[in-house]
């Protein structure tokens, strides 16, 4: 499955294409139906996971991920569709 979020292979906060990691938005007990549904996208491994502005690491990121993975979701599948499968509107948070 594609990405829901880019088209291209690099770091979707900085554009760079190498040492890339491949991050899946909701991840947890819903990192298949990311894969499944390509709520992904590549960062590089500072903005991953290998520092503290890493999305595993950083709130902030987290949440605008989310946010923008799920506008682009309901927009191809619906919000009901979002909802059954994630089991969670981020849209309040």
């Amino acid at each position: 499955m594609n990405s829901l979020m880019q088209n291209e292979k690099c770091c979707y906060i900085t554009g760079r294409t190498d040492h890339l990691h491949k991050h899946h938005i909701f991840f947890g007990p819903n990192r298949k139906n990311s894969e499944k549904y390509g709520c992904w996208v590549y960062l590089i491994g500072e903005l991953h996971n290998l520092s503290k502005r890493g999305v595993h690491f950083n709130k902030e990121l987290d949440l605008r991920l989310k946010h923008e993975c799920q506008r682009k979701f309901e927009a191809k599948h619906g919000h009901e569709e979002f909802m059954r499968i994630f089991g969670k509107n981020y849209l309040e948070d």
